[in-house]
């Protein structure tokens, strides 16, 4: 990374704190720290069928824009196929998850204001048993202003 002035700065193509859960990667592009709580931005490689829970953010408005792929999303009780180039808008408070297409596939993620960062670094911490007990997921969904509305599908964790 390179600061450019003050606390602007660069970072070059495959730069970015990794955050790896071994079913999917991400990449931390900007974090609160980094745009003073403005918003976060990630970069997600994901698997084939991998995805998250329905849930909502309580907290903050979710983007995707489809870099490789195909995500299926599920926003309230729509499901549409979105692939390279779609771009997606979820404001805080609406139902929503997806599932990755047939393929391996990448998004960007933009959270404003910034938030999620810190939820994906605690699921990366998780030990098996912890991956097992629903009140330790919930718990730490909570801490993000995360509300889990679907079980945890097989593959996520």
């Amino acid at each position: 990374m390179d600061q450019v002035t003050g606390s602007a700065y660069v970072l070059r193509p495959g730069e970015g704190r990794s955050i790896d859960r071994g079913e999917f990667r991400l990449s931390v592009k900007a974090s609160a720290e980094e745009t003073d709580g403005a918003f976060a931005l990630l970069e997600a490689q994901e698997p084939p069928g991998f995805g998250p829970p329905l849930h909502i953010h309580h907290d903050a408005a979710e983007a995707f824009y489809v870099l490789e792929g195909e995500y299926i999303m599920f926003i309230e009780d729509r499901q549409t196929a979105c692939a390279a180039g779609a771009f997606v808008y979820i404001p805080a408070g609406i139902r929503h998850g997806f599932r990755v297409g047939a393929m391996a596939s990448r998004k960007l993620n933009l959270f404003t204001p910034a938030a999620m960062v810190g939820y994906f670094d605690e699921l990366a911490a998780l030990t098996s048993a912890d991956e097992a007990d629903p009140d330790v997921l919930s718990k730490i969904a909570q801490r993000y202003s995360m509300e889990v509305i679907g079980p945890v599908p097989e593959g996520y964790l």
